[in-house]
């Protein structure tokens, strides 16, 4: 089964590969599934990753999906890439326990391979892509900070990243367009957050930036400043 593949196979891979227990996100449900409005209004079904890698705590990094031993490799490589899509990922890989086909966004290529890539390989991929030089590291890969009964949405921890990997390498413009009730007042904080803890600002002096922070309306500053932001 599945779940056989998982406990004899795939688990002990990945730790041959580097990956700690910190870095694997098991058995991992990232939607809520799509709500569908009828006579009688449901959600659909969840999505439910085998496992999603992490570099670091709030940066994933590649999805693996594991079908049973007697399968193909590949039979979970469709589903694997269509998740990493959503969550913005640049590697899947599908596994049978035995036989690994990764499908790397980078490159564009599907490899079969022996053994799980180790997360510093996969990283560094990453770097060479993206042109993200040693000294902004800190500021990307620095945790958010955890807002008690908020946890991160994948949509969100996406905007995040991408939106101070766009600040500390200089981009002067960084447009988000968010629905009502999607978390840009969190999504906004944690941006706030990685770039004042990691004592980043524009001048490139070691302080913690001043940050100008604007909105149409004061009870869209005044609540927030009472409870999200009071670690400022």
């Amino acid at each position: 089964t599945e779940a056989d593949t998982c406990r004899r196979y795939v688990l002990p891979k990945l730790y041959e590969a580097g990956w700690s227990d910190d870095q694997i996100n098991e058995q991992k449900t990232f939607t809520d599934g799509r709500i569908i409005v009828g006579p009688r209004i449901k959600r659909a079904e969840q999505k439910r990753a085998d496992y999603i890698l992490k570099y670091r705590r709030d940066f994933p990094i590649a999805i693996v999906e594991a079908k049973a031993a007697y399968k193909n490799p590949s039979d979970g490589l469709q589903q694997a890439k269509e998740y990493a899509a959503i969550l913005g990922l640049n590697f899947a890989y599908s596994t049978n326990g035995h036989g690994i086909i990764e499908h790397n966004f980078i490159t564009g290529r599907e490899t079969a391979l022996t053994a799980f890539p180790g997360p510093e390989e996969l990283w560094q991929q990453i770097r060479k892509q993206e042109k993200i030089p040693e000294e902004i590291e800190t500021h990307l890969l620095t945790p958010s900070y955890p807002v008690s009964g908020k946890p991160l949405r994948y949509y969100q921890i996406i905007a995040i990243n991408r939106s101070v990997q766009a600040i500390v390498q200089g981009k002067q413009r960084v447009l988000l367009t968010m629905a009502t009730g999607t978390g840009k007042t969190l999504v906004a904080f944690h941006i706030c957050w990685k770039l004042w803890d990691t004592r980043w600002n524009r001048t490139g002096e070691h302080r913690k930036p001043r940050i100008l922070y604007l909105a149409d309306r004061s009870i869209l500053v005044d609540d927030p400043k009472d409870k999200i932001f009071t670690p400022f």
